[in-house]
């Protein structure tokens, strides 16, 4: 490169599908569709800017049980790519995607896979765990919580749950539904979860046909062991 060339600085896209099959959902009623999901990953780029094997799964939750979103206001934190937040707008949610106010190039991926799935007017908005912003405290009610592979670095735990628990005193019935990939037997959130007064369900792939290696058309998961769970306040046995 001479010394009179800049270089090149856009990012390397590419584009994968995600297809969700008609079939059985929720309440055994059939699905007269198939969902067909674009997304663009950016390649050398931070890890939040493609799909991770926790994803698919979290998408395939939403999409079989996609009557209980229908109408719903949904926000999905540390969205990246966004997919599980895409199909859930797709699947009739009032849908905010959010990720990082310290990391521009994840929002503007989120709204990347918005456009590449014909989706106008999703907002898009910066909300850093742990911390209390402009966004957050201006963000509408909301019903349900989206976060995959939000439990990825232990150090941000805490700041995870403090930033769902800060939203669920607005929203005292909304959930968090979430998905993790298992790295470590020693990594666990339950000690904090007491601190936090939140409550876990944990959910079974099997009852939302999530326990394969390939879903929605991909190689995810693959061989990944994950895990679904569904968070909610703690709730006072005695009311």
């Amino acid at each position: 490169m001479s010394g009179g060339e800049t270089p090149n600085t856009e990012p390397r896209i590419v584009y994968r599908e995600y297809v969700y099959p008609r079939g059985e959902q929720d309440g055994g009623a059939e699905r007269t569709r198939e969902l067909r999901i674009r997304i663009p990953e950016v390649l050398d780029s931070e890890y939040g800017m493609y799909v991770w094997p926790s994803a698919p799964v979290l998408a395939q939750y939403i999409w079989f049980h996609q009557a209980l979103l229908t109408g719903k206001r949904v926000l999905e934190v540390g969205a990246g790519v966004s997919l599980p937040g895409i199909v859930a707008a797709k699947c009739g949610a009032a849908v905010i995607l959010s990720d990082s106010a310290a990391l521009p190039q994840c929002l503007e991926n989120c709204l990347r896979s918005c456009a590449q799935n014909n989706l106008s007017g999703v907002p898009v908005i910066g909300l850093t765990w742990g911390e209390i912003s402009p966004d957050l405290l201006t963000l509408p009610p909301v019903d349900v919580i989206l976060g995959s592979d939000v439990f990825y670095e232990p150090k941000d735990f805490e700041d995870i749950l403090v930033s769902v628990r800060f939203i669920m005193e607005r929203n005292p019935k909304a959930e968090f539904w979430t998905t993790y990939q298992v790295r470590s037997a020693d990594w666990s959130i339950e000690d904090l979860l007491h601190k936090w007064d939140l409550s876990c369900q944990n959910v079974s792939l099997k009852t939302f046909d999530a326990d394969r290696e390939r879903l929605a058309g991909s190689n995810l998961p693959g061989r990944h062991s994950i895990h679904m769970m569904v968070i909610t306040l703690k709730r006072d046995p005695s009311k």
